[in-house]
């Protein structure tokens, strides 16, 4: 059985205490086991980066950026086994692991912009005989905590800039998945970052508490469910430090009368069912605006839904494969039943989905729900997993409105062929990424990702330019030299813009 330990000060350290089963969801056996670390392996990857940091700090920006530059040639290089290897924990298919890469990648080379991206301001003759400049300084040591549904993009997207500003990180990635962030942790040392620049503790509850604990961590970012997000933000905080917490979503797309509906299937289809819909970003709610849109919708989506193919990561013509566990699977399809139970609609049952040679897998068919109400819990929950409610407005303003209402604010789309409600609806809505005739709005690594609501908290999103603001520090310097001060105390606020 293959052992999972732990990646410290530039190398695999074996675990050594309680460990926990990884599973291939395609076929329900335990493909390997993974180390719990708590406080004590927490403290020996906090040493190794204390001793790192300074060093890498001092280094030449650009120096930074080469070794990123290596790293990324490297994952390139590996993309087919580190994809492959993603699909044999995670369960979806080989060509999403190599999107997840992909993605991830795409912060990396954000990241190697630090040269510019890193510079402060300069201000000559701010005030007589007075210069003004600030500087972005690293954090020190930064944390990521990640979910199980990107075992490579979320761990990028927090590495990659927190490592470029000069910080040394620790990354707890999902214990459902962990062997793709041990190895791109090989790639990163093989690209030559120093050694406890980047270290990897694996482990549940006890490794995410000590990591909010330790005094040595000044900044942690999260990705999760918003209950766990909220804790999170909340003892990080309390601990001084600072902290990005992404919480649940409930992604809504608004479909508008006057919508190519072929467009709108094929939207529909790819961003509700894809990886399975364990995505914080998948569309788990359709909004059609008038019976006849909901009916035109219907008639095209209902069966391009039927015919959706389920299987294994290993099959080249599946669309999606199996959930991550079998707790999983059994609470997806215990939030179907609900609907059902509710009165919602079930126009396609995917619950008793099997699969010939993989009975022991943990799938679920694609459900497709039309008539679902905002006071259904398939509505009100994220599900996440292959499952699409169907609640149909009356007005464009009835949709709006049911989107803002709800909790969860991060992503949103509106399919429609007409400027004017695009431009509307997008400024209207209350959601942190609205996509216009896109199903699936995650910004490009040089923009910012962030919901509103209770799908985040804190004030800095992930990737982008509030990357660098997150894993850095500004100092400002006001200066002037002995030759140009004028002698003698002043007592009063120093005002140096004074229209005298």
């Amino acid at each position: 059985m293959r052992k999972i330990g732990h990646f410290m000060n530039g190398a695999t350290v074996a675990g050594t205490g309680a460990e926990a089963d990884i599973f291939n969801p395609a076929t329900g056996e335990v493909v390997a086991r993974v180390a719990m670390g708590g406080a004590a392996e927490l403290e020996a990857a906090v040493a190794s980066a204390r001793i790192a940091q300074p060093a890498w700090a001092a280094t030449n920006p650009q120096r930074r950026a080469r070794v990123l530059t290596k790293f990324v040639a490297l994952v390139y290089d590996n993309m087919k086994p580190l994809a492959e290897l993603m699909s044999l924990e995670h369960g979806k298919t080989v060509a999403d692991s190599a999107g997840d890469l992909q993605r991830g990648v795409d912060v990396a080379e954000f990241a190697i912009g630090i040269p510019h991206l890193g510079k402060g301001e300069f201000t000559i003759g701010a005030g007589p005989a007075l210069d003004m400049y600030s500087m972005h300084q690293p954090i020190g040591i930064g944390a990521g905590i990640s979910p199980f549904n990107f075992p490579a993009m979320i761990p990028l997207w927090m590495s990659m800039p927190a490592i470029a500003c000069g910080n040394a990180f620790i990354m707890k990635p999902s214990e459902r998945d962990p062997s793709v962030p041990m190895r791109l942790a090989e790639l990163l040392i093989e690209a030559g970052l120093p050694k406890g620049i980047f270290n990897v503790l694996n482990g549940g509850k006890a490794a995410v508490e000590a990591i909010l604990a330790h005094p040595d961590i000044g900044a942690v970012s999260f990705v999760g469910s918003t209950p766990v997000a909220a804790h999170v933000y909340a003892e990080a905080a309390r601990n001084g430090k600072r902290v990005q917490s992404f919480g649940g979503a409930k992604n809504h797309a608004i479909v508008m009368p006057d919508a190519d509906m072929n467009m709108v299937a094929d939207g529909l289809i790819g961003a509700a069912y894809g990886s399975a819909g364990e995505r914080c970003m998948a569309i788990s709610v359709a909004v059609p605006v008038g019976e006849g849109t909901a009916e035109r919708m219907m008639e095209v989506l209902k069966p391009r839904v039927e015919a959706l193919k389920v299987g294994p990561y290993t099959a080249s013509d599946v669309d999606f494969g199996p959930v991550v566990t079998a707790a999983a699977q059994d609470k997806i399809k215990s939030l179907v039943d609900s609907g059902v139970d509710q009165g919602a609609e079930l126009v396609v049952d995917g619950r008793d989905f099997r699969l010939q040679g993989y009975e022991k897998g943990f799938y679920v068919g694609p459900c497709l729900f039309d008539r679902v109400t905002p006071e259904m819990e398939i509505y009100k929950q994220e599900i996440f997993g292959p499952v699409l409610s169907v609640v149909r407005a009356r007005t464009a303003e009835e949709a709006l409105t049911l989107v803002n209402r709800h909790e969860y604010g991060n992503g949103v789309c509106i399919f429609t062929r007409d400027g004017d409600a695009a431009r509307n609806f997008s400024r209207q809505v209350q959601i942190g990424m609205v996509g216009v005739n896109v199903p699936i709005p995650t910004p490009l690594a040089y923009y910012g990702f962030g919901g509103w609501k209770r799908s985040v908290f804190g004030d800095l999103n992930q990737h982008g330019p509030d990357s660098i603001r997150f894993w850095t520090r500004t100092k400002t310097v006001t200066e002037r030299w002995p030759s140009s001060i004028q002698r003698g105390a002043e007592f009063s606020m120093p005002v140096f813009s004074a229209n005298k």
